[in-house]
């Protein structure tokens, strides 16, 4: 890992939520708001974004955990942001607390874990799932 990753840096997804987007399963929208599930895409993707300038090229980030919890509900042509933060740094293990909110206000809060890897110990671990 690239020496300069610190408690306190942030990082932003901004968009507009789209039918694709909805409460949905297997292609039924339930509700025609924000899913959770795009809630965490976007959580893990605010996070990501804080470890991109930091991997070394034979690394890679790979989820570890997340926690969230939905608090309201955005409908369609809302504008949502999402805000990682870096709340700590262990050895290769990266804890994010992550907010997201729209026009209205707070919307959903969590944490992401990731871990930084080299790319082969992540290949080695994949590919000795697929033994089973």
């Amino acid at each position: 890992m690239k020496p300069g990753m610190k408690e306190g840096q942030t990082a932003v997804v901004s968009f507009e939520v789209t039918p694709d987007m909805f409460a949905q399963f297997e292609g039924n929208v339930v509700h025609p708001a924000y899913s959770t599930v795009s809630m965490v895409y976007h959580m893990e993707w605010a996070s990501r974004k804080i470890i991109l300038p930091y991997l070394e090229e034979h690394e890679e980030g790979i989820g570890g955990a997340v926690q969230v919890k939905h608090i309201a509900p955005s409908g369609a042509g809302t504008k949502v942001q999402v805000k990682a933060t870096l709340i700590e740094l262990k050895k290769n293990t990266v804890l994010t607390k992550v907010e997201a909110s729209n026009e209205a206000g707070l919307i959903g809060v969590g944490e992401v874990v990731q871990a930084i890897l080299p790319k082969e110990e992540i290949k080695k671990k994949i590919e000795s799932s697929l033994m089973v």
